[in-house]
This record gives C-alpha cells, structure tokens and sequence, in this order.
C-alpha cells in the first residue's frame, strides 16, 4: 500500500481572500476550485510542480474563526522549501509578504519567517545543499 500525504487545510476568513495571497503573491497553482453548495469550495493550491496542496477552508462558526492564524499554536507551521531563496525572497517582499525577519543562516540552510494575511507564520527555506 502506498500512501502519502494529499493536502493539509488552512483555515482562511474567505476563500477569494486565500487564493489572492497564495497564488497571486506567492506564485502558487490554483489546482481546483469547485463549489460545493450554499457558500462551501473545495478550493487546493500549490507551488508549482508540489504533490502536496494546501485546502484552503472558509472558517464556519467560532471555534474555526478563532483558529484563523494560531493552527499551530504561534509555532510556525508550514514550510516553503525554494532552492532560490534569494530570488523567491526579493519577489515576495516585492509583491507586499510580510517577514517578521532577516534571512538567517542556520546549520540546516537558509530561511526567513513568513506571514500569511490570515496570521499564519510559514518558514521560507532552502535547505543546505539543495542548490
């Protein structure tokens, strides 16, 4: 049997609101996009060529509205691997992400926090050797 992981959800405000960032900002694919019924998609994005998508998820309700931006409890808790961390790190900047820092070198490679509009903190990263 294989297995692997297909998705991951991000709880977002507005589905319109998640596809802008992460596809107009970040570069992903919108790889679909389909209604469900009253006011519910199955809408995936993804970096380019990824297996793995994220589900974008309009929050229902308050518990999901609180989970908005803390999924991982303030932890960051997804992680963009580029092996062009410079040239993926200016065009973001250029096109308004917000990072809570400076690209730092660590023993593992490079990498700089990331925000999503919605709270959610991402680590963009390229792993030592990857180039």
């Amino acid at each position: 049997m294989t297995q692997k992981i297909m998705a991951v959800t991000v709880v977002v405000p507005d589905y319109d609101a998640g596809i802008d960032f992460y596809v107009r900002k970040l570069g992903f694919d919108l790889v679909q996009d389909a209604a469900l019924g009253p006011g519910k998609r199955w809408v995936l994005v993804a970096p380019p060529g990824a297996a793995t998508r994220l589900l974008l998820a309009k929050a229902s309700g308050e518990r999901q509205q609180a989970a908005i931006g803390n999924q991982t409890g303030g932890r960051v808790g997804f992680f963009l691997q580029t092996d062009d961390f410079a040239g993926d790190y200016a065009a973001m900047r250029a096109k308004g992400v917000t990072f809570q820092e400076e690209p730092r070198h660590e023993a593992y490679g490079t990498v700089a926090v990331f925000e999503d509009p919605f709270g959610n903190t991402w680590d963009l990263i390229e792993m030592q050797g990857s180039s």
